[in-house]
């Protein structure tokens, strides 16, 4: 006689006949035992249900669905409900599941609407029964450590893990206090603690200086945060093991201190190339010759230090040409490369799996089909796996034949530097992973969110992570409507509307735009030339449209936290893209010689910085003065407070001493827009009409001395407090600020935008890892424009 059980198995068996497992990673699973992980998930219920949870009951049995991959059982008995899974993390998926699907309740970075019905709803025949796709379901960008979770504390981290275990994460980077370790090991082969200054970064540049990019820039690291890092990633991982997930380490990638020269001056060592800029101080970082002896003691000792410290889970993050081009093309040394990680790993641990990053091949002008190869091959098959960083939009799978069998982990990437444009691509991902399953013979073996910076764009990450468990792409229009009532705990027609218009504009790039929040007016450095060309994807009427209905709904919804986060963000979204319209008519104006037109435009761009300063002031959500506080919040003492606030300050801005990468990491903050964007704007506007009514030559290199010397550099060694409280009333702000500024969105001006964008990218034939690290294309200001004295110097050079 057929069991349910049974039946249940073989169905799961059937829906994943087309994942391919590997042997060799089958070791990879929960390290701790049912009990603590029943333990680990009773405690996730009582911190995110409070009081209800005594009406939810949890259990762990392993056997309950298909091996290698996780099972939940949502069972509703007369006075509880029953969550029985796989393990920790299944059990904390289930809840997430019974909470969205039966409870439409939300939980988010932005906040939580959690009104639970009472009595709990029942499911459909009282028992339901969900599989994950995957074996793996990563998490984590090695920059997501810097540019969104380096300040969190032990509070802040346990929220977030309770947010991944819901999501059905299994896999995540645990980066934190690796430092302790490098520590440990070059002191203990002769370095010195200022050595290891001059090589680490500063607290909120780590994950640059880990991965080779350059050394040094916001240090010198002091030992006080060192050791509250090792303590602190303590906690990390006994809660990622305790909720059953598998945390991967790091391993040595062959990037040493400049010292090495110095203490080990028979080292064969090589200066990797430049990385965004940096000069000589901080750039060109020393890389261990893969055949010299000194690689393989490091590489050893820190493995063993850290499973000594820590213990392992046997995956160790290793990428040594991480937006840095090898010192040769030679398949014979890539090949080198590999298999000296390789042999590294397995000598310290014999059950060590490697995870690299397949973010290096996009470098499609070094890294062709032989080279990859050659580095993917130099690892027998299934003792690596490769995440595919940027499925969504650069599927480096579909050109590497499944990275030549090797594993990989389809990777939603979605967003850069932490920046805070609207935007999604809610059909690419809706369908990639199944694409990605269904490509000829696919080595995939997982999803994975690999976002540089988070705490944006909710709705993105809400839908990705149903692909965990959902059997097929979803029709995106109900989902949303299902979204809307679950992020505000009821809905109206109108509020739906508003979102579908947001689900057809914003969130549906589908062409493959790849930078989509370059050159974004009101956080870029003004510029006349090259003239700034944000991208649009999207007709913007869309957006003013949703602008317009979530505005008419303030009243009804003004209760809501999450739905006051919103329109706030699309207030602040819809005033950024009105500013292309006043910075191309200031532009236009200078064009044509028209100074009083010059001067009106360049008072509405300021203006509208003005009113958004205002606005995002007015929800805690968009306050510069959190980062600030979360970062000093670290210090022991006055100096540390001061050098901490430096690494916020410029990791935002700045991003190096002269602007190396200056504004990839902007945030439309309230007191970032005040103190930083709009004095820049403030130069720029009095300097153009200056040089006009004087009748003087545009000087680019002089106006951008002048915004650096007095705005820009001052900056980062500000100490001014800023609020950590919002100030002002959202519902009158927003809707003030619709009034004033609707009308002008009316414009025919914005008809254009999305086609121009479109037009401006078939244009550019440069590849993408080209456009974004490259130089920039010079842009005349306008070819059609009539001749002007002011452009004649700009045009033509």
């Amino acid at each position: 006689m057929i069991t349910r059980k049974t039946l249940v198995l073989f169905i799961a068996s059937l829906i994943l006949v087309n994942c391919r497992d590997f042997e060799s990673l089958s070791h990879l699973k929960p390290k701790v035992s049912a009990v603590k992980q029943e333990d680990a998930a009773k405690d996730l219920f009582q911190r995110v249900l409070g009081a209800r949870s005594e009406e939810f009951k949890v259990k762990i049995q392993a056997d309950i669905g298909p091996k290698e991959r996780d099972t939940f059982i949502i069972n509703t008995q007369e006075k509880y409900v029953e969550i029985t899974g796989t393990t920790g993390v299944a059990a904390a998926m289930g809840l997430y599941y019974y909470l969205t699907n039966y409870c439409n309740c939300q939980i988010t970075w932005g906040g939580r609407q959690m009104a639970i019905p009472s009595p709990l709803p029942r499911v459909e025949g009282g028992s339901v029964n969900v599989t994950t796709n995957d074996k793996f379901r990563f998490y984590q960008n090695v920059c997501t450590v810097s540019y969104s979770s380096v300040w969190f504390r032990w509070e802040q981290w346990e929220s977030y893990l309770d947010w991944m275990a819901m999501r059905g994460i299994n896999m995540a980077l645990a980066f934190t206090g690796q430092e302790a370790m490098f520590q440990r090991v070059y002191m203990g082969l002769g370095f010195t603690m200022e050595d290891l200054q001059n090589h680490f970064g500063g607290p909120a540049f780590l994950a640059w200086s880990r991965m080779g990019n350059m050394h040094g820039w916001g240090g010198p690291i002091t030992q006080n945060w060192i050791d509250d890092q090792l303590i602190l990633q303590h906690k990390i991982l006994d809660r990622m093991r305790a909720l059953g997930m598998i945390p991967v380490l790091p391993g040595f990638a062959g990037h040493v201190p400049e010292a090495t020269i110095l203490r080990y001056p028979q080292a064969n060592v090589s200066r990797l190339t430049d990385w965004a800029g940096f000069n000589q101080s901080y750039c060109c970082n020393y890389l261990l010759d893969f055949n010299d002896p000194l690689f393989m003691k490091i590489a050893v000792r820190l493995i063993k230090e850290m499973e000594n410290e820590f213990g392992t889970d046997h995956v160790y993050s290793v990428d040594t040409f991480n937006e840095m081009r090898p010192k040769s093309n030679s398949t014979e040394y890539l090949a080198l490369s590999g298999r000296t990680i390789y042999k590294s790993l397995k000598e310290a641990d014999s059950k060590a799996i490697w995870l690299m990053q397949g973010w290096l091949f996009i470098d499609d002008g070094f890294w062709k089909p032989p080279q990859m190869k050659a580095l993917l091959t130099s690892v027998p098959q299934g003792e690596m796996i490769v995440l595919d960083l940027y499925s969504e939009i650069i599927p480096i799978f579909t050109r590497t034949e499944s990275y030549y069998g090797q594993p990989f982990i389809w990777c939603m990437l979605h967003d850069f530097g932490g920046t805070m444009e609207l935007y999604g691509a809610l059909k690419l991902i809706n369908e990639g992973p199944f694409n990605g399953r269904a490509f000829p013979n696919s080595s995939m073996v997982g999803l994975g969110m690999t976002p540089e910076g988070i705490f944006q764009n909710e709705v993105v990450y809400e839908f990705f992570t149903e692909n965990v468990w959902r059997k097929e792409p979803r029709d995106i229009s109900a989902w949303i409507s299902k979204y809307v009532l679950n992020r505000y705990g009821t809905t109206n027609k109108f509020l739906d509307l508003a979102w579908q218009y947001l689900k057809n504009s914003v969130y549906n790039n589908s062409d493959n735009l790849k930078d989509h929040d370059a050159q974004s007016i009101p956080d870029s450095r003004p510029s006349l030339s090259p003239m700034m060309h944000p991208d649009v994807w999207y007709n913007p009427e869309d957006l003013y449209v949703a602008w317009d209905i979530l505005t008419l709904n303030l009243d009804d919804f003004s209760n809501s936290s999450l739905f006051m986060y919103d329109i706030v963000d699309v207030t602040r979204n819809s005033l950024q893209i009105l500013s292309i319209k006043y910075y191309t008519d200031f532009v236009y104006a200078f064009g044509r010689g028209d100074i009083s037109a010059v001067e009106s435009h360049g008072n509405q761009l300021l203006g509208l910085l003005r009113d958004m300063e205002t606005l995002l002031a007015s929800d805690s959500h968009f306050l510069l003065g959190n980062w600030i506080k979360a970062a000093t919040d670290n210090a022991m003492d006055m100096q540390d407070s001061w050098f901490l606030q430096f690494n916020a300050r410029n990791q935002i801005t700045l991003w190096g001493p002269r602007g190396e990468i200056r504004d990839y990491a902007c945030k439309q903050w309230s007191g970032l827009i005040k103190d930083y964007y709009l004095p820049r704007w403030e130069i720029f506007v009095n300097y153009t009409l200056d040089i006009m009514a004087h009748n003087m030559t545009y000087n680019v290199t002089e106006l951008d001395i002048m915004m650096y010397l007095k705005v820009e550099l001052p900056f980062s060694y500000k100490l001014d407090p800023y609020p950590t409280e919002p100030q002002g009333d959202s519902v009158a702000i927003v809707k003030s600020l619709h009034k004033k500024y609707r009308p002008d969105t009316m414009s025919e001006f914005f008809q254009t935008l999305q086609k121009n964008t479109e037009e401006r990218h078939k244009k550019d034939n440069r590849s993408w890892f080209q456009r974004k690290y490259g130089k920039p294309i010079k842009n005349s200001i306008n070819r059609n424009m009539p001749y002007n004295p002011h452009l004649h110097h700009v045009m033509n050079n």
